[in-house]
């Protein structure tokens, strides 16, 4: 699967992505790391559970050597998992090894956009809305809509409007913004 971002691209969306967060304070805090831990679960490295990972978006993978000690990766086939029609080939797949002590300027990108989700409405008009997808964990952020920091969304907004722009990634989103409209559990909230 050919991404059409290249490896600066996505080192330049880190970097501005690394000047911003959601709240003020570390949010972490407020649920003791919970998206990090995935509930708190205390697995250990051997027992990590995929389907509680993140995947890198095509061509992020690219910033990383998957020799990381922090990260437990599995490459698995996009066609085994409800990816877009369009993506083809392998998908990487990465759980934290050391919850919550990552290296924060290495987060891939889904945790840094959290608990943000890119949405294109039936008009094909881009905005950003609160994560709908169940989690196995409370967010406070999502559970009380926490007023996020401006510039957390603005350079979310900023990042996933260059992101749409790959077709790979476009795909996705546009397949998951369906997906969102036709289950009745998910309350669609912009955020903008």
């Amino acid at each position: 699967m050919k991404s059409t971002i290249k490896k600066k691209t996505y080192k330049a969306i880190y970097r501005l992505l690394d000047k911003v967060s959601p709240l003020s304070v570390d949010c972490g805090g407020l649920c003791s790391a919970a998206c990090c831990n995935c509930g708190g679960d205390g697995l250990q490295e051997d027992s990590l559970d995929f389907d509680m990972g993140i995947y890198l978006l095509p061509g992020e993978e690219k910033l990383f050597t998957r020799k990381e000690p922090w990260l437990k990766w599995s490459v698995e086939d996009a066609e085994d998992y409800e990816f877009p029609d369009s993506w083809h080939g392998k998908i990487y797949f990465t759980r934290c090894k050391t919850p919550p002590h990552c290296p924060r300027e290495m987060r891939p990108l889904q945790c840094r956009f959290f608990p943000l989700a890119p949405y294109l409405t039936e008009t094909g008009d881009f905005t950003l809305i609160w994560s709908p997808v169940e989690l196995p964990y409370q967010c406070p952020l999502i559970q009380e809509k926490m007023e996020l920091e401006p510039s957390f969304i603005k350079a979310t907004h900023t990042v996933w409007k260059r992101l749409i722009k790959d077709p790979l990634i476009f795909d996705l989103v546009e397949m998951d913004s369906k997906s969102y409209r036709k289950d009745s559990r998910s309350q669609i909230q912009e955020v903008l």
